[in-house]
């Protein structure tokens, strides 16, 4: 555990320097995009924070490559290489988007490109897992690649929809990049080989301290934004992560695990990207039925949504960090605690939140229909 922490800390405290001197060039440089009528901000600014959210990542897998006990997950291992390759080209095609507003099929070619490089030279999908005995085995290599990179072009594109109010991408990625760090975490240290080291648990701590450091700049009112090279990163190492703690189920050491139930690696992903795959979902959706193309930019976004129905910027991004912690931290307690109970506490959590969420239209509503 401390071995991953200190990398934790080493990711925030380079992201944090980092962010400092990307807002300084932005700043200097004038490196801004025009604000649009989507945009929740009325000032400038700059969108290089994924710059500072990177180095951070990168340095600190750097250092854990030359570190006791962290470095055996780099020993006679591509993977970790191809996921910092497919870093490199992301936040390339994200910074190129911040700075000169590509168009989205091009944006689209530049994300399939870098998950195609993690994909090929990093980690791999290598079952389909379903609440079963047996998962489905992937026999084809080419299969293999285009299933994994479709999902992390999907994890992608989810944060970099979500990513539309100050601090609400990075709080989402902590929250839910800290519950998966937890669970890769207890599965190996429960492991009865040598070798307890761990790329999930690695990529994870890395990415919630970069996190970490960029969202003091990022908080509202935001002096730096994270642009789509920060989201579609964060996207990108979320994705890998849960790829290489999906292809460890056939291993049997989830079962080994002090009774941490097979289900838990397929279900805590899709509990911690939950609101981003929605957001995604229901873009696609509206957009479509609208003769548009899914890739169309609007503001009919979640957090949109929720200022609209009269909460503030920082109530909103606080909500939305209150449904992660719902959803990640009550998939996670389904590996510690009974379920029937776990059930219950997140179904009661559930509810009360949702009915907190639509207060303001249910209370609007209600004094309407009083007058």
């Amino acid at each position: 555990m401390i071995m991953y922490l200190l990398m934790g800390l080493t990711a925030a405290i380079v992201s944090y320097s980092a962010t400092w001197g990307a807002r300084f060039v932005g700043n200097r440089l004038e490196l801004f995009m025009p604000i649009r009528s989507r945009d929740m901000h009325s000032h400038q600014v700059s969108r290089l924070g994924g710059v500072g959210i990177f180095a951070g990542c990168l340095v600190a897998l750097i250092v854990a490559s030359q570190s006791t006990f962290v470095k055996d997950i780099f020993r006679n291992n591509d993977a970790p290489w191809g996921v910092i390759a497919g870093a490199i080209v992301i936040v390339f095609v994200g910074v190129a988007d911040d700075l000169l507003d590509l168009r989205w099929w091009i944006k689209l070619i530049g994300q399939s490109a870098a998950a195609l490089v993690v994909a090929v030279w990093g980690v791999r999908m290598t079952v389909i897992p379903f609440i079963s005995e047996q998962p489905i085995h992937i026999g084809s290599e080419l299969v293999s690649i285009i299933l994994t990179a479709g999902l992390i072009v999907t994890t992608m594109n989810a944060f970099n929809f979500i990513d539309g109010l100050d601090g609400l991408a990075a709080g989402v990625a902590i929250i839910g990049g800290a519950a998966f760090f937890l669970t890769a975490y207890w599965v190996h240290r429960n492991n009865p080989q040598t070798d307890n080291s761990d790329l999930a648990t690695l990529l994870t701590a890395v990415l919630v301290g970069s996190c970490i450091g960029f969202l003091p700049h990022n908080w509202f009112p935001s002096k730096i934004f994270m642009g789509d090279s920060g989201a579609m990163l964060i996207g990108l190492l979320m994705a890998s992560a849960g790829i290489v703690a999906t292809g460890q189920i056939t291993s049997g050491l989830y079962d080994r695990a002090n009774g941490i139930p097979t289900i838990i690696p397929i279900l805590l992903p899709f509990a911690v990207l939950f609101l981003p795959l929605l957001d995604l979902g229901l873009a696609v959706v509206r957009r479509t039925a609208n003769g548009r193309s899914p890739w169309s930019a609007d503001r009919g976004h979640l957090h949109h949504r929720l200022m609209d129905i009269g909460y503030a910027h920082r109530t909103t991004v606080l909500l939305m960090y209150v449904w992660t912690c719902i959803l990640a931290f009550g998939g996670l307690a389904f590996a510690v605690f009974p379920w029937q109970i776990v059930l219950a506490v997140d179904l009661f959590l559930t509810l009360g939140m949702a009915l907190v969420t639509a207060w303001p239209y249910l209370s609007r509503r209600g004094n309407g229909a009083s007058v």
